[in-house]
């Protein structure tokens, strides 16, 4: 997923050209490149995508210093360590100004690792990029371990020229595969005696005994049939790292098991201590040498080169099953698989999160039979599920057994047929597949279809005679229902019928049922719009990887449940099965409670694009889209397909599309082919980037299938991107975020709050925290972005009509907003001072109604005032308690700006005392001291308590490091020079006023001043034991620092925090829209956020005011003239980033004492850990002076 800038791997490194001796005038071989003083360029052993480069000290043949020249045109070459197949890359132009090098995957196509060779001596070279033009050098003197760069200097300095020395090396590296016997190993084997993919379904004996089940219209509960039997639980396990040393004949039934391990079914092996996890982004975890599986020097394959899990169990066949046909069923399994029951073969399946079903009646026999199933980890279909994901392996979803009647139900489709396009004019039409595996032709079968209602009422039916049905073969029969105008299905009213199938025989008895949950909706693409039942629809959706953080990648129904429950809760109306099929456990819960779907195939192969136009993959891709089409397209909530995922171009997508459409009409979604796609769809665009696709003239709609990503401290100025989608867009549809929840894993054996990232396994390749975007945490716990969603997406618009009016608009598609209450408070300078609550007048979607609320008038002559609205529902829903906010706004009636006007002293005891290093102000129970040689507040003290601990007072405060900042990762210094100190009286023994005057040096990671910003600091100390705090700072030209304020350490014990401000959780100015003015409390460590990768947190923005006390309700309060957030945490950012690497471990930087930073202003979130930084309106900008004020005062 996501790194969309990449290139098309046109062709395996195996047939790149060789080196050139008339371009390069150099033998064959390897080669050390040496710069001017005798450095050279070494990768540092690395076998990691976006290493960087550095110079090191000279050695002769070593391995890390060694490369290879691949001459891909004239004069042009990749420089490439050929035992891990990564090539220098120049990571784009560097904005003109130059940036560090990094190795990446060969890629022939890929520009960014061309580089232009010049002789300027004998074996001496310059590089120049093919791509910014700079050429390949260091910045300042390149001592030892300094990165090497691109820059843009003039080619006849010697640091630009490199001395090409013949490295006596070899490499180890394992010939490239070119043939394989092995199933796993053959991308047009992907079944083996598997069966036809059919739909999600249960067999009954009778539908009394349908009826009886306690699953019934419940389908994501597991179904207790007589005709079925779950074969989770614990199973006997083997664990190898590779197929050589697999317990090959472990299937037989003499073969003991009773020593090996148990492993519960459904899991991941890995989760229990079976092999390594590995999270990668793009990076095949092998070779990449499709469709062939070799292990990767420096990766895990190396050592593990491809484990095989061998699992056996027993289960008894109940005596009503014997001579009866009996199937095997398996949910998912990743990767590949080969089946046996009772020591003979059945079969092979891979493609992980597609049923694989095989027909075991030739193998079971009555009482107790024995299943084995031998797992592999990776299988040439890995080469297609390269997904933005941990790479985890194992039976890891349902397993089940399946009795059927020798005449059964085969498969059936659901389909509504809108006569005419009339809503109140439905036919259904239930094309019904069946088959005999009987002894005999069978004649005379019929099947009966009944439409019940919720409350199981028959609202039609109809019965239809089958032709006849040779042994062993199948026989379709189409039923056609005329319905009239039922109630219709969507995410806001999702009405569901039960549809009940009776195959009986020619006597009229019934032979087999089952049933189907059905909502009627009609779905389609009109011009530049989607619709669902005539209605244009948003969508506000989501992307959702099956992960669960104790599990893997199997996901209980817990699980399952809580996400579609606070899908429902935050307004979240889509859900984009990224990038396979989901449980279908999940489907059936979306159907019941109302989430729309995209359905997407088990399609990713982002680190080689170059599959999708290779004529011998397509039957695999194919396979992989009707299995998904043919197991989902009952479900209602499913209104798209999609493709898969990021695998570039090529005629097999053209082949999925046709499969696809030849058995469903639904819209069809791909991200990389928009002429083939029903909808225009991109990535992570910014919001100008949006708004300009918007407005191209193409008839079809336009979808971002990925967007605000969520990592970490994210999903910045997202109120932006919808105001321009509702109100202003041409074609836009929605779009779904990356994405639902973070994929933190934990260790098996250690305690499960733990949450752990690519690289923490010691898996390799991996993309360290990457994989943690998530609204929700790894446990699904809610997060302050997720807030800030359900305000963006809600469905009403909520605004002031005058001094005593609210305007309602209703942005729901189906839902008249006198089904809801309005709630309402009235709060003063941040204290609720009435409420209350009325009915809602009728207002249709699209309506707008005015309601009347007179206490809005009744406002004091002081104060600041808001009124608080709330539209919540008057029923109670499974998936939300009673009153559930389905929208709100805050609505100014009267803001008051603070201003802090001079404090009329009532003492006039202050006193100056000054030595060579200090100047402090003091008199009775209040003093405040500084550093004459820094400038810094060294001491507070407010009725004779300390505030500062350990005389760290107020200092300027630029550093900031969240998932999006990509340039504080260059920041990881300071120097702070005083330039000025000085102080007077104002008014003797009454008021003093002391100034400095700093300059700030802040460097990036190489040692470089990146900055450089004046600032000056002016206290007003005041003898009633006030100070007032003015910090203006001047930005350079063109600033990127984050943050401008100051932070001091607070005494310990002051742990309990209140303020005036937005809230209650942590608020950015481009993430700010859910959080609302009043006073509220917390604690220190209640500040803390659970990110994955721990970062900077906690911020409170648009303070008035701020207080800070102990248990006794002493400290200080701070009162903000302007703008003014803070943050109080017992850890300072800077350890937050570099000292640690994940929330959980916050203890080993825990302070004693309280970080208190108070900013001025701080650049907006963004999402550009995948996409665009802060829009202009949330910068700070260059050349200019910000300022801001505030008093500290003590509390008693």
């Amino acid at each position: 997923m996501k790194k969309f800038y990449l290139f098309l791997l046109a062709t395996a490194v195996s047939a790149l050209l060789p080196l050139s001796a008339q371009e390069l005038d150099l033998e064959e071989g390897y080669y050390h490149l040496i710069t001017d003083h005798g450095m050279a360029l070494s990768n540092q052993g690395s076998y990691t995508n976006e290493a960087t480069l550095y110079l090191t000290v000279q050695i002769d043949n070593s391995k890390d210093q060694a490369w290879r020249f691949i001459k891909v045109a004239e004069g042009e070459y990749i420089i490439e360590k050929p035992e891990i197949f990564r090539g220098i890359d120049c990571n784009g132009d560097g904005d003109g100004k130059g940036n560090p090098l990094i190795q990446w995957g060969t890629e022939l196509g890929n520009p960014n690792q061309y580089w232009i060779a010049e002789a300027v001596g004998e074996n001496v070279y310059t590089f120049r990029s093919k791509v910014s033009g700079m050429y390949i050098t260091y910045d300042d003197v390149g001592p030892v371990g300094s990165p090497v760069f691109q820059l843009p200097v003039d080619k006849s300095l010697s640091k630009t020229h490199w001395t090409l020395k013949k490295a006596d090396v070899e490499f180890d590296i394992e010939p490239l595969k070119t043939s394989s016997n092995e199933d796993w190993e053959n991308e047009t084997i992907f079944g083996i005696n598997k069966e036809v993919g059919r739909a999600t379904f249960t067999p009954y004996p009778s539908v009394e005994a349908m009826k009886a089940d306690s699953s019934y219209r419940r389908q994501w509960l597991r179904p207790d049939s007589p005709d079925y039997m779950l074969l989770n639980g614990t199973w006997k396990f083997n664990w190898v790292k590779q197929p050589s040393e697999r317990p090959a004949d472990f299937y037989k039934t003499s073969y003991d098991v009773s020593q090996w391990d148990d492993i519960e079914v459904p899991s991941c092996w890995e989760m229990k201590g079976y092999g390594t996890p590995i999270y990668t982004n793009i990076t095949y975890p092998y070779r990449n040498n499709p469709p062939f599986i070799q292990s990767q020097g420096g990766y895990n394959t190396e050592h593990e080169p491809n484990p095989v899990g061998s699992y056996k169990r027993t289960f008894v066949l109940p005596a009503s099953w014997a001579g009866q046909p009996v199937f095997v069923h398996f949910d998912g399994v990743y990767s590949a698989m080969y089946v046996w029951v009772n020591g003979k073969k059945v079969g092979y399946s891979q493609a992980s999160t597609e049923d694989a079903e095989f027909n075991i009646t030739p193998y079971v026999k009555p009482g107790e039979n024995q299943i084995a199933v031998e797992v592999y980890r990776w299988c040439d279909g890995s080469y297609l599920e390269d997904q933005d994901m941990f790479r985890l392996s194992g039976i890891f979803r349902d397993v089940y057994l399946l009795k059927r009647s020798p005449m059964h139900f085969r498969d059936f489709y659901l389909k509504d047929v809108f006569n005419g396009g009339n809503l109140k004019d439905v036919t259904l039409e239930a094309e019904v597949e069946l088959r005999n595996l009987g002894r005999n032709t069978q004649n005379g079968c019929s099947v009966a279809v009944t439409v019940l209602d919720a409350e199981g009422k028959k609202v039609a039916g109809k019965d239809a005679s089958v032709g006849t049905i040779a042994r062993n073969a199948c026989g379709k029969v189409t039923v056609e229902i005329p319905v009239g105008a039922p109630e219709l299905w969507s995410e806001e009213k999702p009405v569901l019928y039960t549809v009940v199938m009776e195959l009986k025989d020619k006597a009229g008895k019934v032979i087999e049922a089952t049933y189907a949950q059905h909502g009627f909706r009609k779905v389609e693409i009109k011009g530049k719009r989607a619709y669902v039942n005539d209605k244009q629809i948003f969508i506000k959706g989501v992307n959702r990887h099956d992960t669960h953080p104790v599990h893997g990648k199997y996901v209980d129904l817990e699980s399952m449940m809580r996400d579609v429950f606070l899908f429902k809760q935050n307004n979240i109306n889509t859900v984009r099965t990224s990038h396979y099929p989901n449980d279908t456990k999940l489907y059936a819960l979306c159907d019941h409670y109302g989430i729309y779907m995209m359905g997407e195939a088990n399609l990713e192969c982002h680190g080689n694009n170059a599959l999708s136009a290779i004529p011998s993959w397509k039957p695999a891709y194919v396979d992989r889209m009707e299995r998904m089409v043919l197991r989902d397209r009952n479900h209602p909530a499913v209104i798209f397909w999609s493709l898969g995922n990021e695998s570039g171009e090529g005629d097999n997508f053209v082949a999925m599309k046709e499969a696809a459409m030849n058995l469903d009409d639904r819209p069809v979604h791909y991200c990389e082919m928009d002429d083939l796609s029903d909808m225009d769809s991109n990535m992570y665009p910014s919001l100008e980037a949006m708004i300009a696709i918007d407005k191209e003239d193409r008839n079809k709609p336009y979808f971002m299938c990925e967007y605000a990503h969520a990592m970490g401290n994210a999903v910045g100025n997202f109120a932006e991107y919808w105001d321009y989608i509702e109100n202003h867009s041409n074609r836009l549809i929605g779009g779904c975020i990356w994405d639902w929840v973070d994929q933190g894993l934990h260790k098996p054996g250690e305690v499960t709050d733990r949450f752990y990232y690519g690289g923490d396994f010691n898996d390799h390749p991996n993309d360290k925290e990457f994989v943690g975007n998530g609204l929700v945490t790894s446990d699904r716990q809610e997060t302050a972005k997720l807030k800030e969603v359900k305000h963006v997406y809600q469905y009403v618009d909520i605004r002031k009509a005058g001094t005593d009016k609210i305007s309602l608009k209703n942005k729901y598609y189906f839902t008249n907003l006198d089904e809801f209450a309005l709630e309402w408070t009235i709060v003063k300078d941040g204290k609720a001072v009435d409420s209350g609550k009325s009915a809602i007048p009728s207002a249709e979607p699209g309506e707008t109604v005015v309601v009347t609320v007179p206490q809005m008038l009744e406002m004091d002559e002081t104060g600041e005032y808001f009124i608080n609205v709330a539209v919540v529902r008057t029923d109670c829903p499974d998936w939300a308690g009673p009153g559930h906010v389905e929208a709100s706004e805050q609505l100014a009636l009267r803001e008051v700006p603070v201003v802090l006007n001079p404090v009329q002293t009532s003492r006039r005891d202050l006193e100056a005392i000054e030595n060579e290093n200090s100047v402090t102000f003091t008199n009775r129970g209040f003093s405040v001291s500084f550093d004459k040689a820094d400038g810094e507040m060294t001491s507070l003290v407010f009725a004779g308590l300390e505030m500062i601990h350990n005389n760290e007072g107020f200092r300027f405060n630029w550093f900031r490091s969240i998932s999006n900042d990509k340039e504080t990762y260059f920041f990881t210094g300071d120097k702070l020079t005083l330039d000025s100190f000085s102080w007077k009286w104002i008014k003797d023994s009454e008021v003093a006023e002391l100034a400095t005057e700093m300059t700030a040096l802040i460097y990036d990671r190489f040692g470089r001043v990146g900055e450089c910003l004046p600032y000056k600091v002016v206290y007003t100390v005041y003898a009633d034991g006030v100070v007032d705090v003015n910090a203006s700072f001047k930005t350079d030209e063109e600033c990127t620092i984050p943050r401008l304020g100051l932070v001091a350490s607070l005494t310990p014990g002051y742990e309990n925090v209140k303020w005036y401000g937005r809230g209650p959780h942590e608020n950015y100015s481009d993430r700010e829209t859910s959080a609302y003015f009043g006073v509220y409390e917390n604690t220190v460590d209640g500040m803390v956020e659970s990110y994955l990768r721990s970062q900077t947190m906690g911020n409170r923005g648009d303070v008035r005011w701020m207080t800070l006390t102990n248990d006794n309700g002493q400290g200080m309060k701070i009162t903000a003239e302007g703008n003014l957030g803070f943050s109080a945490l017992h850890a300072r950012d800077w350890d937050l980033t570099f000292n640690i690497g994940h929330t959980h471990e916050l203890h080993k930087i825990q302070l004693v004492q309280t970080i208190l930073s108070l900013d001025c202003i701080q650049v907006g979130l963004g999402n550009a850990s995948c996409g665009p930084g802060p829009i202009e309106e949330y910068l700070i900008k260059g050349n200019q002076t910000y300022s801001y004020t505030f008093r500290m005062e003590g509390l008693k």
